[in-house]
């Protein structure tokens, strides 16, 4: 009984672990484990938690009294054991002094260790710790904020130690985050864990759907490979923490998930729970929430580590209303300068200075009067004295009447009110700032327009990452198809040349059998040509008859095979046909029905004898002959066979390159397009700063515009008229 390799079978399931565990004494070859007593389940079989990839069982041993989790493996990971050993070396060296918490728990891989049915498998043997999931957890402690907020600090902390030894756990969730009794954590489920030493090689998992950036793909394995599930987790517990009612509120009874989903990050303008989070008005929770939002379409090298900062709050209504409300995003903590905190970096100090509006405001009347608005004062006194004059002398015909020293008046006073210079700046002023309000974009309906913008690059990218794991899971899909079609083909050619090779024996009988037959055949027809009838002639078959034979071409008894009657209805008699060796009949003069029998018969003899003399076997050349040809045969089919593995290998190997370039195909498209999302949000970011500006801008060149007009209207005619005799 052998090791098993994920490469030459498979695991066996769940079920098959636990029956053989109902015999530790047989299945265990380790001291501390054989004979331990696994604990059981109402039906007195081992009790499982079965994962994805693997069954846990609780066993105690015999010898120690010690209880230890076991961990059987259901699926193959390349390279595991190597994998174990390092992650194993690396939490070694980890001083407990030196953790914020005792959550690394000591486990031991052991190779080959249980044996199922004919085959052993490798298993891990883990501490056994008394605690709880962190879900379980957080159902009996929701409402009590201090634990819970006590709690997040202990798991900021454990991030914190995490990231100070470079190491990164791989599927921060729920269920791997134990709470002790002491309500401190535990780590457990070391599967897709990083260390150092494991640099450069590929993940072999992607984690919890529910606590994993959208943006995370199969290829990502590094040190900052929790980021994401730490931010959503601690998040999660301070909402909690802050407001006991979300747990309820958000969270679904055994849900596989805290308060947030991974449709929320993938789709957080249409996400309930995000946006609940979102709109909560405690500045802490909302300013976490949408420094997650932000988070889920960066990739995860780029994302703060939880122990770096916590968001500040986000900023009240004002700042959503010019921009976040508009395009469709919650605005996000403000940093200085007016820029959300999660747009530093990213968005250049020149553009988030606001442009100043102009400082030069228009006059709001008339100071100084001139010679000409005197002269204007002086004439319109005069004008009435003549104009009464004129009504009294009874002067009303034209061209001289009444109106004329009104209208001169009028006239001459709009041509000294245009004369004034306040009014002249007053003009230019409120061309100047209508000018400047032209050139400005509406803000509604840049907004709009943003959001559009937004709503489509959301989608998209959406989209697309939903695309790409999609992809890569075709590409397996079709990697493994043709590995399958490979086998299926390598089993068919190997059968067919199995099958000709257990026939070449009946080959070779049936070779033997038919050569001491031809050879036979050629001997009886060689005896019956040498056998001449003129020699020894039939009873009743004289020369004449010979002669007439020989003439239709029978000679010896190899010319003939028989006869064939015919009636002949003109003499009311029996006439015979001798048939030859071509199969043709020929009617011999003379040959009459008793002729022809005497001649079979004489024929019949004569292959009785040659039979009766004939070779009984091949000689042994003749045999060694056809032996040879089925030797040859033999090899012939043997190197077919064996050529079958290296043509599958090729064909294997073949497939394996096909997928490996689609593969970095598809990684170089998707990293190109991740890029250019990069790009895009930065463009989104500028234009939202940009849109806050114009907004604020706008606003107040309004107000300027409103203000110039309003100061227009001390510069009329009246209040000209007015100002040529008091002087304000």
């Amino acid at each position: 009984m052998g090791p098993a390799t994920g490469a030459q079978r498979q695991f066996p399931s769940g079920a098959a672990y636990a029956e053989a565990l109902q015999h530790t004494q047989l299945c265990f070859q380790h001291p501390e484990l054989k004979g331990a007593r696994p604990e059981l389940t109402k039906l007195g079989l081992p009790r499982a938690i079965s994962g994805a990839f693997a069954s846990v069982f609780s066993l105690t041993s015999a010898v120690s009294g010690q209880r230890y989790a076991i961990k059987c493996f259901t699926r193959h990971v390349p390279d595991q054991e190597d994998r174990y050993q390092a992650i194993s070396s690396r939490l070694a060296q980890l001083d407990p002094a030196e953790l914020s918490q005792p959550w690394n728990l000591g486990f031991e891989y052991l190779p080959d260790a249980i044996s199922v049915g004919r085959g052993r498998y490798p298993c891990l043997k883990m501490e056994w710790t008394e605690a709880v999931t962190l879900s379980s957890w957080l159902e009996n402690n929701h409402s009590h904020p201090f634990a819970v907020d006590r709690l997040a600090d202990r798991f900021e902390a454990l991030t914190r130690d995490l990231a100070a030894h470079e190491i990164a756990h791989g599927d921060l969730q729920h269920g791997n985050l134990l709470v002790a009794s002491d309500d401190t954590l535990r780590l457990v489920d070391y599967d897709g864990m990083y260390v150092p030493a494991l640099a450069g090689k590929g993940g072999t998992e992607r984690g919890h759907r529910n606590y994993q950036s959208p943006m995370r793909g199969n290829d990502d394995f590094g040190a900052t490979l929790d980021r994401f599930s730490a931010w959503v987790i601690f998040l999660s517990l301070k909402a909690i923490a802050t407001d006991p009612a979300l747990w309820n509120r958000l969270h679904e009874p055994s849900g596989e998930f805290l308060l947030l989903t991974e449709e929320d990050f993938k789709s957080p303008g249409g996400s309930t729970r995000l946006q609940t989070l979102l709109a909560h008005p405690d500045p802490t929770v909302n300013g976490l929430a949408d420094h997650v939002r932000s988070l889920a379409f960066q990739p995860l090298d780029v994302l703060p580590p939880l122990a770096v900062a916590v968001p500040r709050p986000r900023t009240t209504a004002a700042t959503a209303a010019s921009a976040g409300s508009s395009s469709g995003t919650a605005a996000a903590p403000a940093a200085a300068g007016g820029l959300p905190g999660w747009m530093t970096g990213h968005v250049s100090s020149q553009a988030a200075s606001t442009p100043p509006v102009s400082s030069i405001t228009s006059p709001d009347g008339f100071r100084v009067r001139t010679l000409l608005d005197v002269a204007t004062a002086l004439l319109w006194p005069l004008m009435l004295a003549v104009t009464i004059l004129m009504l009294v002398a009874g002067v009303s015909t034209p061209p001289i009447g009444p109106g004329v020293p009104v209208l001169a008046t009028v006239a001459l006073t709009i041509f000294a009110r245009s004369r004034r210079t306040e009014r002249t700046r007053s003009r230019a002023v409120l061309a100047k700032l209508t000018s400047e309000l032209a050139q400005l974009d509406d803000p509604v309906k840049a907004a709009a327009k943003l959001h559009e913008d937004r709503a489509k690059f959301d989608a998209a990218e959406t989209q697309r990452t939903a695309a790409f794991p999609r992809a890569q899971d075709k590409l397996t899909a079709l990697y493994h198809a043709a590995l399958k079609e490979a086998e299926e083909r390598k089993v068919r050619k190997q059968r067919d040349i199995a099958k000709k090779i257990d026939g070449l024996a009946e080959e070779l009988r049936r070779a033997l059998v038919k050569a001491l037959k031809d050879k036979q055949s050629n001997y009886v027809r060689d005896q019956l040509g040498r056998r001449l009838i003129a020699q020894s002639p039939p009873t009743g078959i004289g020369p004449k008859l010979t002669a007439s034979l020989a003439a239709a071409g029978i000679r010896t008894a190899a010319d003939f095979t028989g006869y064939q009657s015919v009636q002949n209805a003109q003499y009311n008699s029996t006439g015979a046909l001798l048939v030859l060796s071509s199969g043709r009949v020929v009617d011999v003069r003379g040959i009459g029905e008793a002729k022809a029998i005497a001649l079979d018969a004489w024929r019949r003899h004569v292959v009785a004898a040659a039979e009766a003399r004939q070779p009984a076997a091949l000689s042994t050349p003749e045999r060694q002959s056809i032996e040879q040809g089925i030797t040859r045969r033999r090899a012939q089919l043997t190197a077919q066979r064996k050529a079958v593995e290296p043509e599958t290998d090729a064909l294997r190997a073949k497939a394996r390159k096909r997928m490996e370039d689609e593969r970095e195909r598809l990684t170089r498209e998707n990293t190109r397009a991740g890029d250019q999302a990069r790009r895009d949000r930065q463009e989104f970011s500028r234009r939202t700063v940009e849109l806050q500006q114009n907004s604020a801008l706008h606003g107040r060149l309004s107000d300027s515009v409103e203000a110039a007009k309003l100061r227009q209207r001390g510069l009329s005619f009246a209040c000209y008229l007015r100002f040529l005799y008091i002087g304000r």
